[in-house]
C-alpha cells in the first residue's frame, strides 16, 4: 500500500509537474500555483496517473483502472495505470492524448493535444513506444509500436512514427522521416512547426529538376529550343483580406 516514502515521492513529482507547466506554458507564467492546480487538465490527468500508477505497482485491484477511467472522463486524456511517466511531463491542452500500458516517457517531455503512444496489433509484452528525455511531440502525432524516440527529438504535428527516431532529430511526415533545418535541429523547448522541412516537397523538387534535365536533352537531340522548365512552388498562406470576411 501507499507508505510515507511513496507519499513524499508523489509530493515531489507534483512540485516538478507544476514547475513544468509554469516553465513551458506561456499562459501559466503569471498565475498562482493554486490556479495551475485548478485549471490545467493535463496536470489533473498526470496527478491522477501518479496515484493510479502507485496503486497499480502496489497490487491494488480495480482502483487504478477506475481512477484512469475517471481521469479520461474528466480531462479527455487516457493514461494506462501501468505506463511509466518520468518527471516534468507537460501535456498542453491534452484532449485526445492516449498513452498505452507499456509506454515509457522520460523526463521533461512535452506533448500537445491528440498525441497517441499506441501499439500496432495484438502482440503481448512491450508494445508501446519508449520516449526518452527532453522530447517534444506535436499535435496529433501518432507513435506506434515498441520503438524508441531518442533524447531531445522533436516530432512534428500529425506525424506518424513507426520506426526508431535518432536522438536530437526532427521527424515529420507519414510515415515520419528525420529531417534537419539548415543542417541542425530547431533549438528551444518547442519546435517551430511553421518552418519545419517538407520531405515530400523536397522529393518533388528533385524529380522536377531531373525531368527538366531530361527535357533539355530530348530538345537538344531534336534540334529544338529547350522550353521553360516546370517549377515546384511551395505553398504559402494567401495574402490580403480573407475572402470569407472578418
Amino acid at each position: 500500500m501507499l507508505g510515507l516514502s511513496t507519499i513524499r515521492r508523489l509530493s515531489g513529482e507534483l512540485r516538478r509537474d507544476v514547475g513544468a507547466v509554469r516553465e513551458r506554458d506561456p499562459a501559466a507564467r503569471d498565475v498562482s500555483t493554486l490556479e495551475i492546480l485548478v485549471g490545467w487538465p493535463g496536470l489533473h490527468a498526470l496527478l491522477t496517473h501518479r496515484v493510479a500508477h502507485a496503486l497499480d505497482a502496489a497490487g491494488m485491484p480495480a482502483v487504478p483502472r477506475a481512477l484512469a477511467y475517471l481521469s479520461r472522463a474528466l480531462t479527455g486524456i487516457e493514461i494506462h495505470p501501468a505506463a511509466r511517466i518520468g518527471d516534468g511531463l507537460f501535456i498542453d491542452h491534452g484532449m485526445g492524448v492516449v498513452i498505452g500500458e507499456t509506454a515509457e516517457v522520460g523526463a521533461n517531455v512535452t506533448m500537445y493535444q491528440g498525441v497517441t503512444l499506441g501499439g500496432t496489433g495484438f502482440e503481448t509484452g512491450k508494445r508501446h513506444p519508449t520516449v526518452q528525455d527532453n522530447v517534444t511531440i506535436g499535435s496529433g502525432a501518432k507513435l506506434l509500436g515498441p520503438i524508441t524516440i531518442g533524447h531531445g527529438a522533436k516530432i512534428g504535428a500529425n506525424t506518424v512514427v513507426i520506426h526508431e527516431v535518432p536522438p536530437n532529430s526532427t521527424v515529420v511526415g507519414n510515415p515520419g522521416h528525420p529531417v534537419r533545418i539548415e543542417g541542425r535541429r530547431p533549438e528551444g523547448p518547442d519546435a517551430d512547426w511553421v518552418h519545419l522541412p517538407d520531405p515530400i516537397a523536397d522529393a518533388l523538387k528533385t524529380m522536377a529538376t531531373r525531368v527538366a534535365a531530361l527535357e533539355r536533352e530530348v530538345a537538344m537531340l531534336r534540334g529544338e529550343e529547350p522550353g521553360t522548365p516546370a517549377e515546384v512552388v511551395p505553398l504559402r498562406p494567401a495574402r490580403g483580406p480573407s475572402p470569407a470576411g472578418g
